[in-house]
């Protein structure tokens, strides 16, 4: 029997993680922040790494070659923000790629697509003098080598010809990189980049730029007309940044009351900058499937995981056969990395995806009974089987109880699709607000994500689409509107998550359990975190968040503990 082959891929941007391949196939990924408990966590990956080793039961030794990623530099293979788990060591290889360049990868390796055109559109990528991809294609500014000799050019968007197992870029454009100043309306990355300008919006509006996925949250609560000026300028295959639009954003966030007080007003800048920035995504991949057309196409960076301009490429037929890559911002770049290292370095052929996301490590159930001697007396506590778990679970979610449910194998990307989810009853009235207030401690107009049996979408949704990485919009039908009303936001749109059971067999039942006792195929689906807090990884932390918080019952993998009657 021949020894596998294992490729070690890592990113250490912010939101840096490590994947490995076995053969070729994704056998464990996880993201640092659920590690270090530090949301958005990056720069040194040996915490990430010895994670995947040791889930994997093998040591660096056993590792055939290694890629990494940065942003702006290429980090020491000795020491990167710390010592890493190379130093001292000449194998493995060790190979570093350009920031697009691994996004790219990360949707090609994934994608059901024998061939695919990949679109890479986020805030900063790498500096152009670090790209390996300029050697071909064309690129805006054309003269962008001479541009970078005067200060540092980044990536901000790339597309790419993937032809099943190489890469080619057809088109990049660069942007110079802005110093963030105390103006709070200064892009924080390239000057010219939609993600740059989706997080400057984000900076003014709440103060901070650590969810920026807030924005498009916020945004159905506003209307039109606070805001005449466009954003962008399209010029010459090339997508700018205006300047109009800063002279009449003169009240920033000065903090969270400060936003409450003006609600309004913010929910209307986020509602303009959601338009804006869907029509700089609808012209990008308008402008360069005219170029290059291709009926398939994959997507990935940063903006890729807004599923409002999503939506809007599909509802307007701008696109064919359509892959967004699930964890598209930088918490892909290492899994990009290791499929350029099974594809380009060691010219294997691809595997083909099983269309999971849920790579991170089983819990033995010592592990999970240890875990739970800390648990109070009075609480129930029941060790049932599979099917006897679904069914009771079922009838909890019923009659209104919130479940912080618990599987082994995290999810890989920064949404809870059934591993890590909280979730509740998807009509019962009040219900969403009791979870944002007393659950997830965060504010009052965050939404919640309607997880659907794939085969019921059309019903309940106006697409019916098939969206099973929640990073699709739907409209919910109105005759739906009060059934599903604590996942259907004030727009009466929805972020679909639809579960699929080859892949989420047992999340699948739940909802079918669900179904034959509510009459409704839909649950709430959120993740399993609080405010501020990565989702849980280890059975102690789920424990953790079910104590503090009001949720009313835990499931631990076959374990289900209730909180007492109150």
């Amino acid at each position: 029997m021949s020894k596998p082959i294992y490729v070690l891929g890592t990113g250490l941007s912010h939101n840096g993680s490590a994947v490995l391949l076995k053969d070729g196939v994704i056998c464990v990924a996880i993201e640092k922040e659920r590690i270090t408990r530090i949301k958005h966590d990056g720069g040194n990956d040996s915490d990430a790494i010895q994670y995947c080793l040791d889930a994997e039961g093998i040591s660096l030794e056993d590792v055939k070659l290694v890629v990494q990623t940065a942003n702006f530099e290429i980090p020491d293979r000795e020491r990167f923000h710390g010592k890493r788990v190379f130093a001292g060591n000449e194998k493995p290889e060790l190979v570093s790629i350009s920031h697009h360049l691994a996004h790219a990868y990360s949707a090609a390796g994934t994608c059901e697509f024998d061939a695919c055109v990949v679109m890479v559109i986020d805030g900063c990528g790498s500096p152009y003098q670090q790209c390996m991809d300029v050697s071909q294609g064309t690129l805006f500014p054309a003269n962008i080598s001479r541009l970078s000799g005067t200060g540092m050019w980044c990536e901000k968007d790339s597309f790419y010809l993937f032809d099943g197992q190489k890469m080619t870029p057809l088109l990049k454009d660069f942007s110079p990189v802005e110093t963030p100043a105390q103006d709070q309306l200064k892009l924080p990355v390239t000057s010219h980049s939609i993600g740059g300008f989706y997080a400057a919006i984000s900076h003014y509006v709440f103060g901070n730029m650590d969810d920026v996925g807030k924005l498009m949250g916020l945004a159905p609560y506003g209307k039109a007309g606070l805001i005449g000026q466009e954003a962008f300028d399209f010029k010459d295959g090339s997508l700018l940044v205006r300047n109009e639009w800063r002279e009449v954003l003169n009240m920033p966030s000065s903090g969270y009351a400060f936003f409450r007080e003006h609600f309004q007003y913010y929910a209307d800048v986020a509602f303009w900058a959601q338009q804006e920035v869907e029509k700089a995504v609808f012209w990008c991949f308008k402008d360069r499937l005219t170029r290059f057309p291709h009926k398939n196409v994959c997507y990935s960076g940063g903006v890729a995981l807004n599923a409002v301009a999503n939506a809007k490429l599909l509802n307007e037929q701008v696109v064919g056969n359509f892959y967004i890559e699930p964890a598209a911002g930088d918490n892909g770049l290492a899994l990009g990395c290791a499929y350029y290292g099974w594809l380009e370095v060691l010219k294997k052929q691809k595997v083909k995806h099983n269309a999971s996301t849920c790579f991170g490590k089983s819990y033995a159930k010592e592990e999970i009974q240890k875990a739970l001697e800390v648990l109070p007396e009075n609480y129930i506590l029941q060790e049932l089987q599979p099917e006897d778990l679904v069914q009771l679970t079922a009838k909890k979610l019923a009659v209104g109880k919130t479940i912080g449910w618990f599987q082994n194998q995290c999810e890989f990307g920064p949404r809870a699709l059934g591993h890590r989810s909280i979730l509740g009853h998807p009509g019962i009235e009040g219900l969403g607000d009791h979870i944002n207030a007393n659950i997830k401690f965060r504010e009052d107009f965050r939404p919640f994500a309607p997880a659907v049996l794939s085969g019921f979408a059309e019903t309940y949704f106006r697409s019916g689409r098939k969206s099973p990485y929640m990073i699709l919009v739907d409209h919910t039908k109105p005759e739906y509107l009060e059934v599903l009303r604590n996942v259907t936001h004030v727009n009466g749109t929805a972020r679909v998550q639809t579960v699929e059971k080859d892949w989420n067999p047992l999340f699948y039942q739940l909802i079918e359990a669900f179904q034959e006792e509510s009459g409704i195929g839909v649950l709430l689906n959120t993740s399993f975190n609080k405010k501020g807090m990565p989702i849980v990884e280890t059975p102690e932390q789920a424990l953790n968040l079910f104590l503090e918080s009001a949720l009313d019952v835990l499931v631990l993998n076959h374990f289900l503990v209730e909180k007492p009657d109150r």
